[in-house]
């Protein structure tokens, strides 16, 4: 997210990465998928790309609430290195994927297939990942999502985000909690969220990305 932002502080919030109009949140964090599965892999990014993330309006003419879920295909989905993530929707709807690889079940790696958590002493920590995902029966707001992904404005939104990695206290990889705000930037430590940014629990404003073919 860094890489393609051009900034240490990520997007925070806004996704739009150049699209316009209805739905431009999505498609845009679509196109940040894209981008950075191309650079890990010359060639992935033509898969078709979505990012996890709900919105509280697909974009189309009349349409209303997507939710993250129902963005990514049927699966099965597979990490960088050839990894199980989930065989398909249902096994993607646990509190962490069921059925995935051991060795990244509870630490779900990034494009490149490392680990956003060491196991041992003091380092980066990037967990906090921006889903917007709430269960079906209940509201989603644009407070949840920044505004459909469009908007770094520090007040703007508290969006819901899960962890990466299985933390004890709240080991969800789709809602883990909320962040204080909608800025770019974070903190790359363990700590309670305390400043209006996307990441300020331990993050950046990453997203998970799921190619639509295996």
């Amino acid at each position: 997210m860094r890489w393609v932002s051009g900034n240490d502080q990520g997007f925070g919030g806004d996704l739009r990465f150049g699209e316009t109009g209805p739905g431009a949140g999505l498609r845009g964090a679509d196109k940040i998928c894209s981008a950075i599965a191309e650079k890990s892999m010359p060639g992935a990014g033509a898969k078709g790309w979505r990012a996890f993330l709900s919105a509280t309006s697909d974009g189309r003419c009349g349409g209303g609430r997507i939710d993250a879920i129902d963005r990514v295909g049927n699966g099965p989905w597979y990490d960088r290195l050839g990894r199980l993530v989930a065989t398909n929707r249902e096994a993607l709807r646990s509190v962490r994927p069921a059925g995935a690889d051991t060795a990244i079940s509870d630490d779900l790696p990034d494009e490149n297939g490392a680990p956003n958590r060491c196991a041992t002493g003091k380092c980066l920590d990037n967990h906090d990942t921006l889903t917007g995902f709430v269960e079906p029966e209940r509201s989603l707001t644009l407070r949840d999502t920044c505004q459909d992904w469009t908007s770094a404005a520090p007040e703007s939104g508290g969006p819901i985000v899960g962890h990466s990695w299985a933390s004890q206290a709240i080991p969800s990889w789709l809602q883990a909690h909320r962040n204080q705000g909608c800025a770019p930037g974070g903190t790359l430590v363990e700590e309670l969220p305390s400043e209006p940014t996307v990441g300020s629990g331990g993050g950046y404003g990453g997203i998970y990305c799921f190619a639509l073919v295996p």
